[in-house]
């Protein structure tokens, strides 16, 4: 299967992992790229750059295939512009292959860090939820985008469109869970996909049993958007945390209020414990097709093979 993705990083399969708050860590990046996708070390989860070189460092030793670096440069209550800036040396420094990026563009950064990632050969993808984030994120210089549709998990954008009709519109796709959604985003337009919560159920994921377990056991309307209120929404799934978080915004919450509720420490937590209610569980609807805990290879091999099946029946249609 070769797309203009696997063209640009080399790899086996048109499959990128995205960014996951302490999940994106050197063990699954390393798992992912060495079953032929794309891994994703996630920035957000070090405290600071000497961490982070630290983390590229151990992926490196753990892969030889290419690996991008998730940032994330949203309104944070540890992580300031500047730490956005030093991790991007770094990732030009150590020469990952390629950084998603989410939220604020680059360039709002600095023109030189897109300057200083272009000579590094660092490719850089920016996740955008409408066409004309997409044109600005082409007019400055990335290499691509992701379409991420109102049913992503994390922080999808507030327009409240689907990757259905984002992806012929732009080249990416989000939402992805097996491979008969992936021949659809192939069908649309799409390069390749990038998953995020399917990698959750994963052997290689380092979290507790509990919370994969929980992600087999959820449907795909059990998930529910939060923050709106105070401009930062996020898909997350349904548990007690997030209903009072419902509640809370409801009566008028700011974000004084709310900021206890959805610290990142909670999720830090429950990944440790396996406690299901306690954390905002940032995960897509694409929950809804995820049946099962599979090895990252065994994942990426059987999602390929199901878009082939799922092309060659649509061509028979013809």
């Amino acid at each position: 299967m070769k797309t203009r993705i696997t063209e640009m990083f080399g790899i086996k399969y048109p499959i990128i992992c995205g960014a996951m708050y302490l999940l994106g860590e050197p063990v699954l990046t390393a798992a992912v790229s060495n079953a032929g996708g794309m891994g994703n070390l996630t920035a957000g989860n070090y405290k600071s750059t000497d961490e982070l070189r630290d983390a590229i460092r151990a992926t490196k030793k753990l892969t030889d295939k290419p690996f991008m670096v998730g940032i994330t440069i949203l309104p944070s209550f540890h992580i300031t512009p500047d730490d956005h800036r030093r991790n991007l040396q770094v990732c030009a420094e150590e020469g990952v292959a390629g950084i998603e990026v989410s939220g604020t563009p680059l360039d709002k950064l600095g023109k030189e860090y897109i300057d200083m990632l272009k000579k590094a050969n660092v490719k850089m993808f920016h996740k955008v939820g409408c066409l004309r984030h997409a044109l600005h994120a082409q007019e400055v210089g990335y290499d691509g985008i992701y379409a991420a549709g109102i049913e992503e998990g994390g922080h999808p954008l507030n327009d409240d469109v689907t990757t259905m009709v984002l992806t012929p519109k732009i080249a990416e796709s989000i939402g992805i869970a097996d491979g008969k959604s992936m021949a659809a985003a192939l069908a649309l337009g799409a390069e390749g996909v990038m998953m995020a919560s399917r990698f959750i159920a994963t052997k290689e994921c380092q979290v507790h049993q509990n919370i994969k377990d929980e992600v087999v056991k959820r449907q795909e309307n059990e998930t529910t958007l939060i923050c709106k209120s105070i401009g930062l929404q996020g898909r997350a799934i349904k548990n007690k945390l997030a209903m009072q978080i419902l509640d809370a915004e409801s009566r008028g919450a700011s974000l004084q209020e709310l900021a206890p509720l959805i610290t990142g420490e909670r999720c830090r937590e429950a990944w440790v414990t396996g406690d299901t209610e306690i954390a905002p569980m940032m995960m897509g609807q694409s929950i809804g097709r995820i049946k099962d805990i599979k090895t990252c290879a065994e994942l990426l091999v059987g999602m390929v093979k199901q878009a082939e099946e799922e092309i060659a029946r649509v061509s028979r249609l013809f």
